[in-house]
């Protein structure tokens, strides 16, 4: 068995597929010695994008798959007839062990129900959410369901609280992490059937630390370390929070540039600005795991470039390191 950890990367996969996935592949490679990437994809088209760079070889594989699965097509027809598919030959290659990892900038549907049906489910396990990491004033928090599951019941949000916890502790390092549930005010009464019934179950919850109710105007505060919510408020506040950060920074570059006296001003601060506005920047992060399946399947931007799925890769090391899927599978033993 290879020391690597083994990350299959849909070559194919998102808006700017074969260019920045094979670019933020050699990238992960040559940034870390730990893992070997497969590329999977058309062997003629990776081989060309491949001859840009230098890399080392041992760390680097190509496995063809000729069909790709374009973003308009429905999921489940997808992956049932297209199995020469990047997407289903990187899922193919997790679930038999070839891989600890699939990274895949391609159709969220299709990875969503490939995750499911190919990779699998941990027992238990009722549905896997989708859980970027998302910056805040402090750090980072971790946002579950942004995607997967717009009509989740509260013994789901339990289970996304859960495993969030163990991710955030395990992967991020934040001892306790405080659990937070989305909500439209702090009082436990507020919100709709879903968050009053999902509050009692995390408020009475040993396994986790529940602070309570959390509104989205807390969420950049770092209010919480792990924000539950179904994915039709996931995915509203993940957009949100990209777009103002967009915003932001765009409108931060135009004002140091409007000027003689700005642009001085600029050059001062460029370093520490830079930084700040660095870390505010969702595709540092990398993408978003779906938790609760048998093997890691992570699920980036379909506009992708190469940092994010460089940085996609690299936080597949940590989730193998420290045993997220054993941990998961633990504690849905201890629920049984």
């Amino acid at each position: 068995m290879s020391d690597f950890v083994n990350v299959a990367v849909d070559a194919m996969g998102g808006d700017n597929a074969p260019v920045e996935t094979v670019k933020g592949a050699v990238e992960a490679i040559t940034a870390d010695k730990r893992v070997k990437v497969f590329l999977v994809g058309r062997e003629p088209v990776i081989k060309e994008e491949l001859k840009k760079y230098n890399y080392d070889s041992a760390q680097l594989e190509i496995v063809h798959a000729e069909e790709v699965i374009e973003t308009g097509e429905p999921p489940v027809m997808a992956i049932r007839q297209k199995k020469e598919s990047s997407i289903v030959k990187g899922m193919q290659m997790v679930r038999d062990g070839a891989c600890d990892a699939l990274v895949s900038a391609g159709s969220t549907g299709a990875v969503l129900v490939g995750g499911q049906v190919i990779v699998g489910r941990v027992k238990g396990v009722e549905r896997p959410p989708l859980a970027p990491i998302i910056p805040n004033i402090n750090g980072v928090s971790l946002l579950l369901d942004c995607g997967a599951n717009v009509d989740a019941k509260p013994s789901q949000l339990l289970q996304f609280a859960k495993m969030g916890s163990i991710y955030m502790e395990k992967v991020i390092g934040i001892c306790n992490p405080r659990v937070g549930l989305v909500n439209i005010g702090v009082e436990e009464e507020k919100g709709n059937a879903l968050t009053k019934e999902t509050y009692p179950l995390l408020r009475d919850c040993r396994d986790i630390n529940f602070i309570g109710n959390v509104e989205a105007r807390d969420i950049p505060l770092g209010t919480a370390d792990v924000l539950v919510c179904e994915a039709f408020a996931g995915n509203i506040v993940l957009k949100m929070l990209e777009g103002v950060s967009d915003a932001l920074i765009h409108k931060i570059k135009a004002g140091m540039m409007s000027s003689l006296k700005s642009k001085i001003g600029a050059l001062l601060v460029k370093p520490a600005l830079k930084k700040t506005l660095k870390s505010f920047s969702t595709e540092e992060y990398g993408g978003a795991p779906l938790l609760g399946l048998n093997g890691l399947v992570v699920k980036t931007h379909g506009s992708s470039k190469a940092v994010e799925i460089r940085n996609s890769i690299l936080q597949c090391i940590a989730f193998k390191e420290q045993k997220i899927n054993e941990k998961i599978r633990e504690q849905m033993v201890l629920d049984d």
